[in-house]
């Protein structure tokens, strides 16, 4: 669906359809309370506001994975956290190495990123004969990405800071965890205090999708009953009703009950995931992909990004840096004691994930809208992404593949 959504938006604006497009995703719709007032297009209001609960879905997962994945066990997480940070730093110094100084150094960030979804599609479809740890690998990987990611849109692709909004979003995070302390469980009540805290960070010039991280890792990913009670008390329940009371529902009272006790059995963190990832995977993220894949193709402008160093460095960065990056990041880890390769993983495996790492569609395009204002250049980095994603994940398949006919 996100392929297929990008696919669309490019379509659509070099259709006779085009004006359109851009006049659909530049429609102005207003918020308004009293005198307060809230106004972006509606292409911001998927960035800002839709992709802040994709954010908020990051978050979970990171916090997920700290308390109970791959990066709880230092050793273990040691190679793909090591990787992952060399896979950030050179493609941000490749792109520089052609951008320090230009309209273009702005971008640095852009071949940073990995998109989680393709990245793990493409593993999926080319190592079916591989060792199943590359795919826990390349997930611990692309999070510690995301990581990254959310720092470096943080500190360097925030507008100017208000230290008074930013203040009254820590406000509102220390309450939701004072309540928390309380055992205060109502989710219409976090709610509220969640859309508080998202419209305080976006007035703080904080870019507001970083009140979705901030959300995820303070949501308790422990149950607030255990299943085992529960499962007792289901038994009570049972054992003392009967299918057909006299009077209709004459046993609801204990049934709503044990449905209160029963979602309780399953942390706030399981099941904030399960709501919001089919909304974030099948609906806000090819939005967004709708939203921000249209590129206006010329002749003149295919000219321009064939020289542009924007366009040639994310294609140097995400191609060359990804790949050469955690290559000798985790060389370097192995041969230093720090860490080991996945089990019964070898070096032309690794090879292959790190070339699949420098697909970085969505958070890459993500990153753009930040970076560049002018129109030019926002369009030769989005041809640059096109471009270096499907090559970084067509040489990592073929890397792949070749490894699995010769039964390694």
């Amino acid at each position: 669906m996100l392929l297929g959504a990008a696919v669309i938006g490019l379509a659509w604006a070099n259709s006779p359809w085009q004006q359109s497009y851009y006049d659909l995703w530049n429609t102005e719709i207003t918020l308004r309370l009293g005198s307060w007032t809230l106004s972006e297009d509606l292409r911001h209001w998927v960035n800002d506001g839709l992709m802040s609960l994709f954010f908020l879905v990051v978050g979970l997962e990171i916090k997920r994975e700290l308390l109970t994945g791959e990066l709880r066990d230092p050793r273990a997480a040691t190679i793909p956290v090591v990787a992952a940070l060399g896979g950030m730093v050179v493609p941000a110094l490749l792109y520089l190495s052609l951008n320090v100084g230009g309209d273009g150094s702005h971008g640095w960030g852009i071949p940073m990123a990995t998109d989680i979804a393709f990245a793990l599609g493409v593993l999926t479809i080319a190592a079916r004969s591989a060792p199943a740890s590359l795919k826990p690998f390349l997930l611990t990987l692309a999070i510690v990405d995301d990581i990254g990611a959310i720092l470096v849109i943080a500190l360097f692709y925030s507008e100017g800071v208000a230290v008074p909004q930013l203040l009254l979003a820590l406000g509102f995070a220390a309450l939701i965890v004072a309540l928390q302390r309380f055992d205060v469980r109502s989710t219409a009540v976090y709610v509220a205090l969640a859309v508080s805290l998202w419209l305080a960070v976006y007035e703080s010039g904080v870019h507001p999708t970083i009140a979705g991280v901030v959300l995820g890792l303070l949501t308790p990913a422990g149950a607030f009953q255990r299943p085992r009670a529960v499962s007792d008390e289901a038994v009570r329940t049972a054992e003392s009703t009967v299918d057909e009371p006299e009077t209709p529902d004459a046993d609801a009272p204990q049934w709503l009950r044990l449905a209160r006790l029963s979602r309780e059995a399953v942390s706030p963190l399981a099941r904030a995931e399960d709501a919001l990832h089919p909304w974030t995977s099948y609906v806000i993220v090819p939005m967004f992909a709708l939203a921000n894949a249209g590129v206006t193709f010329t002749a003149e402008g295919a000219r321009a990004a064939a020289t542009s160093p924007v366009t040639l460095g994310i294609l140097l960065g995400l191609v060359v840096g990804k790949t050469v990056g955690i290559t000798l990041a985790s060389f370097a880890a192995v041969r230093s004691g720090l860490g080991r390769l996945p089990p019964g993983a070898g070096w032309r495996h690794l090879i292959g994930v790190s070339a699949i790492a420098g697909i970085g569609f969505t958070v890459s395009l993500f990153i753009t809208e930040l970076a560049f204002s002018d129109p030019r250049l926002t369009d030769e980095a989005k041809i640059g992404v096109y471009l270096a994603s499907l090559v970084a994940g067509a040489l990592g398949f073929a890397i792949l593949r070749t490894r699995s006919r010769e039964g390694g």
